[in-house]
């Protein structure tokens, strides 16, 4: 219907060499927007989780967006044009109990797409930490037992946050999002906002 071709490459990220193979395999291909949507959340407290899994949030979450910038940039510098989109979450905003490594990787890479925009954003490459919330996936299904205010659906994520390309280093798809990270990253003082995230995570399994 689009008259595109997909192309699938099934990759663990958490190998060392992981963004080497997806680089090697799109080197033929002038990639116009890259995106990094991969995250390793494992659930429960820090003390209570194996350092082999903690090892792979860094892997996965840290290592592997910043590599994966780093791959795609060169070629789109040498061009002066593309997007690289790295996604993080409100999460990220402050500490979150039960997901503290998983939300400190994502603080990790909204950090990481503002330095990269203020890098490249004379050199027509565009840089673009996305936000998101909650998402209406399987996974989240799966992990909940009820949806938290402000889920959207993939496609409607999706859609803004490639409308906002361009418009600045970071974006939060959706107003209730928008709204509450303000509050609970801002606003609030930095227990209470600690507080918030511990009972919004409490029931996560």
């Amino acid at each position: 219907e689009l008259a595109v071709e997909v192309r699938t490459l099934a990759l663990d990220l958490a190998a060392p060499d992981a963004i080497e193979t997806l680089h090697l395999a799109t080197a033929t291909l002038e990639v116009g927007v890259a995106i990094y949507n991969a995250a390793y959340a494992p659930i429960g407290e820090v003390v209570a989780t194996a350092p082999e899994v903690l090892a792979r949030v860094v892997e996965v979450n840290v290592l592997g967006p910043l590599l994966f910038a780093r791959s795609f940039a060169a070629p789109m510098l040498v061009r002066r044009r593309g997007a690289i989109v790295l996604v993080s979450s409100l999460a990220g905003l402050q500490g979150t109990p039960r997901l503290a490594a998983y939300a400190s990787s994502k603080a990790f890479i909204s950090v990481l797409a503002e330095g990269l925009w203020g890098e490249l954003r004379r050199s027509g490459v565009d840089v673009l930490g996305v936000s998101a919330g909650a998402i209406r996936t399987p996974g989240y299904a799966a992990a909940t037992r009820r949806e938290a205010p402000g889920t959207l659906d993939p496609d409607v994520v999706v859609e803004r946050a490639l409308r906002a390309i361009g418009g600045g280093p970071t974006f939060v798809p959706g107003w209730f999002n928008r709204v509450a990270g303000w509050l609970v990253g801002r606003l609030l003082p930095r227990r209470l906002a600690v507080a918030v995230m511990a009972a919004s995570t409490s029931e996560l399994t």
